[in-house]
């Protein structure tokens, strides 16, 4: 077998990273949880038609197929694996209203996979954090600040850059573009929500292209690049001298959150008008959290309220959502260095072995210190302990325990320092940041 080429896009993480990646996502099932949202898990694929309904993403989509279909079976040819966590959950909530208790809280941490340009911290198949409020009929506004509070207490307990959340409303900029004249609203937002990738010039020329004059496509821009930690920004889209119903409502709505937001987590809320999102299924308030010195690199936690998209007939649940990009923040911080494990395994002990004869002796040792919730192996080989020693170096483990003559006794040693001492398994404990791998 020739050596195998790795797959752009598809990160595999070696165990030290693997083990960061648990520690994050426990820590945001935690957070999630202490706020009273239930878990979900829906499953990988989704008809193609429920996939599509929603934005111009069939670039994206990875189409589902056997390999051994016939032309005569046909019944996986509709099916795509899903993109974002987003539309499967709306599909969920339709399929199961009848089992649930609304508004229904959920959590969901799973794979995605789309069709992207692989770059860092961008990926094809990556993992994402979601967390959702839905109602019927009617979704209340205080759950617009609520979830990007609950994202950023998330986040704020990992050893990462601070993230800044950067928040409009979809009706704010319609109802601007509407009052320009504009007639596609909804194209316009897809064009401005790609000025951080294209800058202000291609924006410009793109919307004029679009068929918008060049006074219409500047003042788009000029609305684009209002930004304000307070509720300034409504004085500030004033002086544009623009005005619709629709924008006056987007106005007083995202002022609304910004201002609960800004009692609660002083700083954690920016107005950015900028901010479009590229989904069409977002209808009123939009986030994009940016990672501080990752600016560059595009949201690592992105959302926002979607009214129409769990609908079906006279069925309707609207609801908001915030994602946090699991993998992108990871990828960022491991490929600069600044995130790691303190160790690659989880074993804090390696009990050393004399002979194979001692075997089981060693083995009763390491039952006793588990136990006792202490992560233990033991030595696979009775090498000289010089070796033993190496071994539990090069893997990280940071004691090494030398059973003594007598059964049950031994001595542990700090292979860090090369402090030893006498130590019963009934009783020994490594100081608590021994214990498991930490951050940092």
């Amino acid at each position: 077998m020739t050596r195998p080429t790795p797959l752009s896009g598809f990160p595999e993480w070696l165990p030290g990273q693997q083990i960061v990646e648990q520690r994050f996502v426990e820590r945001l099932r935690s957070v999630f949880e202490l706020h009273g949202f239930a878990p979900v898990e829906t499953r990988a694929v989704e008809p193609l038609d429920q996939l599509l309904r929603k934005g111009e993403t069939s670039k994206e989509v990875y189409v589902l197929r056997r390999l051994q279909a016939t032309p005569e079976d046909t019944s996986d040819e509709q099916l795509g694996l899903h993109f974002d966590l987003t539309v499967p959950f709306a599909r969920y909530v339709l399929e199961h209203a009848g089992k649930l208790q609304f508004p229904f809280r959920r959590y969901q941490i799973q794979k995605v996979w789309r069709g992207e340009s692989p770059q860092a911290g961008r990926y094809r198949e990556f993992r994402q954090a979601d967390i959702d409020i839905v109602d019927r009929d009617e979704v209340g506004l205080h759950y617009d600040y609520e979830l990007p509070l609950v994202a950023a207490e998330a986040l704020a307990g990992l050893p990462i850059p601070p993230v800044v959340i950067h928040t409009s409303n979809r009706k704010l900029a319609q109802g601007f573009y509407r009052g320009l004249g504009v007639e596609d609203p909804a194209a316009v937002l897809r064009i401005v929500d790609k000025l951080d990738k294209i800058g202000p010039d291609k924006v410009v020329a793109a919307l004029v292209a679009e068929g918008l004059s060049d006074g219409q496509a500047k003042a788009c821009l000029s609305l684009a690049e209002v930004v304000t930690p307070d509720a300034s920004f409504v004085e500030r889209v004033a002086a544009l001298g623009v005005s619709d119903p629709l924008l006056d409502e987007g106005l007083a709505e995202l002022a609304t959150v910004l201002s609960a937001a800004s009692e609660l987590a002083p700083g954690l809320l920016v107005a950015d008008l900028s901010i479009a999102r590229g989904l069409d299924y977002y209808t009123g308030t939009v986030y994009e959290g940016k990672m501080r010195g990752f600016e560059k690199s595009g949201a690592v936690c992105a959302g926002g309220r979607y009214d129409n998209l769990a609908s079906t007939g006279t069925d309707r649940f609207p609801g908001v959502g915030i994602s946090i990009g699991v993998s992108r923040i990871l990828g960022l911080l491991f490929g600069s260095g600044a995130l790691s494990a303190s160790r690659p395994v989880p074993t804090c002990v390696l009990v050393a072995l004399p002979d194979e004869a001692r075997r089981r002796e060693c083995d009763r040792i390491a039952v006793a210190l588990r136990a006792r919730g202490i992560p233990v192996e033991v030595a696979p080989t009775a090498a000289k302990y010089g070796k033993q020693i190496r071994y539990a170096d090069r893997r990280g483990i940071p004691f090494v325990w030398f059973p003594g003559e007598e059964a049950g006794a031994g001595e542990v040693k700090d292979i860090r320092s090369g402090d030893q001492a006498p130590a019963d398994p009934a009783t020994w404990v490594p100081p608590a940041e021994d214990l498991h791998p930490t951050l940092g």
